[in-house]
């Protein structure tokens, strides 16, 4: 059961501009399941992403980046398949994962480097590629006739519910939309993004910009996300500007250029801004709700850590805290086990750490503080607040002026059964 996470309303999700969305049933692994997304991008339109480090990267991931590359960001569609990963599946797969860009390219009449492959589901095993190219004929035929709910569907694999999110910001006295979706429960430790997200905008971004708020983006959610420790072969977050809007941002610096604003002046500057906030706004959104449909969680756990040297010291102790088994199942008893957070603070990597100077806090209970627990502290009120849905661990090291917040979620029997199960 997702932690206070519903499925978003479908006239909710803005449509966005030059973005055409086609899903099908092609039960690539499951009957009758939504499991094939087709979206078509209009002409001019610009894509950038960031994929996985995990050496053992899937066959999509590798031909998306030699797409990406080789069209120099002018991408035309996208084609995602659920049910199987196309990764570990040697040469094979990089000839299933280009077939199915050539057979969806020839559908369009686009160059087939213009269209990028993704896949998530079973590893080892290669795709049914009869059915998935009727799947993708199948989309190529729907496309406009789905929307961003039905795409959402069509990438879920153990997800509970779908993931989308849309924000509109004014730029120019014009509408500027933000969509996206994600899909993920677990194998949650992104080592750059999630397993699946997708972000689209209306309006024009150049390549290089779009690159780096596409990194931007990703360091500000799904790389602040983890369920369970782990880094998927297959995890991909794309941005994507069609340009069918009459908002533009400017190549030089952040400007935009809108009815009034000039590249590179200050009102250009704010309305850039404003796009990118949207697009971090969305992108953050959808990696909290990977988060609350972690696969078995009940809980939701913000770990916010401050007083931090730097930043990448702040990030090791918040995963460190976040990923530890015996944090996360003392959150699901709801027992208020706190040495266990103190312990994984103390092993985060910080050799110079000065016990002393830490303190802990369980939303407004301040538990520890001068290297021990603190004398106002009483259990009932660390069990008060671990019994709750949603949770703030609140860790000061004193040494500092860097800050993080890790999204995690606590570690149920319920993962344990859902990922034994996972093939049956």
């Amino acid at each position: 059961m997702p932690v206070n996470l519903i499925a978003p309303q479908r006239d909710a999700l803005s449509a966005v501009a030059g973005v055409d969305i086609g899903t099908a049933r092609a039960a690539i692994r499951k009957p009758d399941r939504r499991d094939v997304l087709v979206l078509r991008l209009a002409p001019g339109a610009r894509a950038a992403g960031v994929f996985t480090r995990n050496r053992f990267c899937a066959a999509p991931v590798v031909v998306c980046r030699e797409h990406l590359a080789s069209a120099n960001g002018e991408i035309r569609a996208l084609v995602v398949n659920t049910g199987c990963a196309n990764a570990g599946t040697g040469e094979q797969g990089l000839s299933d994962a280009r077939a199915s860009c050539a057979r969806l390219a020839k559908r369009l009449g686009v160059a087939t480097d213009a269209v990028l492959p993704f896949s998530t589901g079973v590893i080892l095993e290669h795709l049914p590629m009869p059915r998935l190219l009727a799947g993708i004929d199948e989309a190529v035929d729907a496309l406009g006739a789905s929307d961003w709910l039905d795409a959402a569907e069509a990438i879920m694999t153990t997800d509970t519910v779908p993931k989308a999110a849309s924000r509109r910001v004014q730029i120019g006295g014009e509408t500027v939309t933000v969509t996206g979706i994600a899909k993920g429960a677990g194998m949650i430790r992104p080592d750059m993004a999630t397993m699946l997200g997708f972000v689209a905008t209306d309006a024009a971004v150049p390549a290089t910009l779009l690159a780096r708020w596409a990194r931007e983006a990703a360091d500000a959610s799904f790389n602040r996300i983890t369920v369970d420790g782990d880094t998927s072969t297959n995890d991909s977050f794309m941005l994507v500007a069609s340009g069918a809007s009459k908002v533009s941002i400017a190549g030089a610096g952040d400007g935009a250029v809108g009815a009034d604003a000039g590249a590179g002046s200050a009102a250009g500057d704010a309305a850039a801004s404003a796009l990118r906030e949207a697009i971090v706004s969305v992108a953050r959104e959808l990696a909290q709700a990977i988060v609350r449909d972690g696969e078995g969680a009940t809980k939701f756990i913000s770990v916010h850590v401050e007083g931090a040297r730097d930043d990448d010291e702040a990030a090791a102790v918040a995963f460190t805290v976040a990923h530890s088994p015996l944090v996360k199942t003392a959150f699901f008893a709801s027992d208020p086990n706190l040495g266990r957070i103190l312990a994984a603070v103390g092993r985060a990597g910080v050799d110079d750490l000065d016990v002393d100077r830490v303190d802990l806090y369980l939303d407004d209970v301040h538990v520890a503080t001068r290297g021990g627990r603190h004398p106002a502290y009483r259990e009932e009120d660390g069990q008060r607040v671990m019994k709750k849905a949603e949770i703030d661990v609140r860790i000061a090291l004193g040494r500092g002026s860097a800050s993080t917040t890790v999204w995690t979620c606590d570690l149920s029997h319920e993962y344990v059964s859902i990922n034994a199960d996972y093939r049956s």
